[in-house]
């Protein structure tokens, strides 16, 4: 071979190793220009999704945003925000206030120890009933049961006070009480299956739409304020003029038809 083609020969070798150099250099920096670009949508997302979670985390749930709703005040009831809720015979001359969370399990043992005797003596005009709804369960169980059942209680009102009585029976029943864990009464359906077991409910189109359609949440919310502004601390609380009705050497309210009977007696006779 001669000088002159050993030398081209050369020379074409760096010219392709040249070649082939630059192309390495681009395809390093089209995939480093990848990797960054990809990092960046990354991190976009990232902080997209943190920004959405935090906005999402921010906003308010809906009983916060059902103070703002109009408020409805059922039938049957009086007051400036319609949450005096008394019923009875107007020759009764006192009232039995009854303190009551809608998923208090304590609640429902008195409705099915002692409800029915509650039940007798209204009917009999020994007393009338005043309600008063708690829901400070959703708070300490978290859940939205409580205001939920007690917005639906409202609708039952609207019907008629006997409704009312009824399906709140129903609802402590040992069938329906839930455990107190569990959140049932936030659902609408299960609140109105509850409800197919009072004659007045049944089929009840204006008070299946109300339940449906949140029409007594805000005064829920309303009546739920009056219980925290009572002073009244636990569920159930019965009180007669102003002072608790207790079961013997305690201070909480009677389980007993019997301890309820000798606590009545005394509050009646005052």
């Amino acid at each position: 071979m001669s000088k002159r083609n050993s030398a081209a020969a050369k020379t074409a070798a760096r010219e392709r190793l040249r070649i082939e150099r630059e192309r390495q250099a681009k395809r390093t920096k089209i995939k480093r220009q990848v990797i960054v670009a990809c990092s960046v949508v990354g991190v976009l997302a990232a902080a997209g999704g943190i920004g959405y979670a935090v906005v999402q985390n921010n906003k308010p749930t809906y009983w916060e945003e059902a103070k703002d709703n109009p408020l409805v005040k059922p039938a049957n009831t009086t007051g400036e925000n319609g949450t005096t809720v008394v019923m009875g015979k107007s020759t009764a001359k006192k009232t039995l206030v009854m303190y009551e969370d809608p998923r208090c399990p304590v609640c429902a043992q008195f409705e099915q120890t002692v409800g029915a005797t509650v039940k007798s003596d209204y009917d009999a005009g020994k007393y009338k009933v005043q309600f008063v709804g708690a829901t400070f369960l959703d708070n300490s169980l978290t859940g939205e049961g409580s205001k939920n059942a007690l917005s639906a209680l409202g609708a039952a009102l609207d019907v008629s006070p006997e409704a009312f009585l009824e399906y709140k029976t129903a609802l402590y029943s040992a069938k329906w009480h839930p455990e107190e864990s569990d959140d049932k009464f936030k659902d609408d359906s299960y609140l109105i299956k509850v409800a197919d077991t009072v004659s007045a409910l049944k089929g009840n189109a204006e008070f299946e739409k109300a339940v449906k359609d949140g029409t007594f949440d805000k005064w829920a919310l309303e009546m739920s304020k009056t219980f925290d502004d009572s002073g009244v601390t636990g569920t159930p609380t019965l009180k007669m003029d102003g002072k608790a009705l207790t079961a013997p050497g305690s201070e909480n309210a009677p389980m007993t038809v019997a301890d309820f009977n000798t606590a009545l007696e005394g509050a009646l006779k005052a």
